[in-house]
């Protein structure tokens, strides 16, 4: 069974839901938090993901200093 947005054989999507579950969820007691604070702690934690997080397959940059290396963002 696959989640909503990700097609069976996404590899990928997969990844990130499994990373997301072990870095972020499972190692903290939910049960005090609101939604929104669960939906501001998620979207940070997506934004991080996106444009800060080192990555070898990047020459050892985050998406954001590749993206800088190559011309293409401020």
């Amino acid at each position: 069974m696959s989640r909503k947005g990700c097609p069976p054989d996404n590899a990928a999507c997969e990844g990130f839901f499994g990373r997301l579950k072990t870095e972020l969820f499972y190692p903290r007691d939910w049960r005090a938090t609101t939604v929104d604070q669960f939906i501001d702690v998620v979207d940070s934690y997506i934004r991080r993901y996106n444009a800060q997080r080192i990555k070898v397959s990047l020459g050892s940059l985050s998406p954001v200093e590749y993206r800088q290396s190559l011309g293409i963002a401020a």
